[in-house]
């Protein structure tokens, strides 16, 4: 997501540098700087976001047969241990 942001960012000032008249370099408005600065916050927050599960959101993975066997002896143990 960020690459293509930023690809799309030196696109826009590199066509923007070649419509320039005898080479000179054009001033950023400020609304300019800050469109820009708020589309890079919202690039970094989306980023972090995917990078970062929230609450309740924890990425399983598969577990080994010896971690699953592991996992029943325990829960196997537990509720014996309960029963007493």
């Amino acid at each position: 997501m960020m690459r293509l942001v930023l690809a799309f960012f030196l696109a826009l000032s590199a066509a923007g540098i070649a419509a320039q008249p005898d080479g000179k370099k054009s001033q950023m408005s400020r609304e300019e700087r800050q469109r820009m600065r708020d589309d890079m916050r919202d690039a970094y927050r989306d980023r972090d976001r995917q990078q970062r599960p929230g609450p309740g959101q924890h990425k399983m993975r598969q577990m080994s047969p010896e971690e699953r066997g592991q996992l029943r002896r325990d829960i196997e143990d537990a509720n014996r241990n309960l029963r007493r």
